[in-house]
């Protein structure tokens, strides 16, 4: 049997090109600028998405809510109940992601530099979450405006997380530098054993990491809400920037997470609200206990610019 369709619905506006799908988990499915000395008269910021496959770690970037990475356990408890999660990826042996990248989101066309994507998720595969999202992109000058929302239906209070996940293309050159206090270390699960400031040799952010080279996929604490990646072959430079950092606790409450393949032609860096298994630590870190109708917002300015 054929693989259903998943029509990209495509936005152009400031030498920009954004293509979405919103039936393949509200995904992003290619960004592009115009750059005359790219072969194809345009360069593509993150990785694109082929067309053809339906798996969700091919396309450019997707939302995750209402939390981001793996949860242990076979679930987590809040209020003295135990919720029970159920793996949700092939070869994968937690909940990753959260559960919006699994689902069919609705579109709108905003304004002719904007689209909005929504999504209803009540109990999807019968995890305890019952919540509508708002996804927005706005292509601007010189870059991209993009936010995720998520606001909890439910009549019991529920711990709550959002990320994003792009998938950045890779050439040898490729670094990418963020301000960081420390990293959670791991052993071969990739779930969380350590909390560190001394980072391993060649995965210290603040110094600026090789988009090549052995796996990375941790997750980062204290960071500063700015990043920057930079292509040296092609002269482009892309940044990231949160405007609501300090109002959303600083330091102290921003995450990111570096998924670094050892082959492959892209690499992810990922504004998250909260470190890998939160839900499993002590505390839960960066998570967000939303009652009935709070909301939880992650704003994310991206900026290309040419090198030097």
């Amino acid at each position: 049997m054929a693989e259903p369709s998943h029509p990209i619905v495509w936005l152009h506006h400031a030498g920009q090109h954004l293509g979405l799908v919103p039936t393949l988990g509200g995904s992003v499915a290619a960004w592009q600028i115009d750059d005359p000395r790219s072969p194809r008269g345009r360069l593509d910021l993150w990785r694109p998405w082929s067309g053809a496959t339906p798996d969700l770690y091919q396309l450019a970037s997707f939302a995750m809510v209402p939390w981001s990475n793996r949860i242990s356990g076979g679930g987590f408890t809040h209020a003295g109940q135990f919720h029970a999660m159920q793996p949700n990826r092939a070869g994968e042996a937690y909940p990753i992601h959260g559960d919006g990248w699994l689902q069919p989101w609705s579109l709108r066309q905003a304004g002719d530099d904007t689209v909005e994507m929504s999504l209803e998720s009540s109990c999807f595969d019968g995890n305890p979450y019952d919540y509508a999202c708002l996804q927005s992109f706005r292509l601007v000058e010189g870059g991209l405006d993009q936010s995720v929302e998520v606001t909890h239906r439910g009549a019991e209070p529920l711990p709550y997380g959002l990320g994003l996940h792009p998938w950045f293309p890779r050439t040898l050159g490729t670094r990418i530098s963020a301000p960081v206090r420390g990293v959670w270390l791991s052993g071969d699960d990739p779930l969380p054993t350590e909390l560190t400031d001394q980072f391993p040799p060649g995965w210290d952010l603040n110094a600026g990491v090789s988009a090549q080279g052995d796996l990375i996929d941790n997750a980062y604490v204290g960071w500063g809400g700015t990043a920057c990646i930079e292509w040296p072959e092609w002269g482009w430079q892309l940044t990231a920037q949160m405007p609501d950092f300090a109002q959303e606790g600083g330091e102290d409450q921003h995450f990111c997470l570096i998924y670094r393949p050892p082959a492959g032609p892209a690499f992810c860096f990922e504004p998250i609200t909260q470190p890998i298994d939160a839900f499993h630590q002590p505390g839960m870190p960066g998570l967000r206990v939303l009652a009935q109708g709070e909301t939880l917002k992650l704003r994310v300015q991206w900026r290309f610019s040419r090198m030097g």
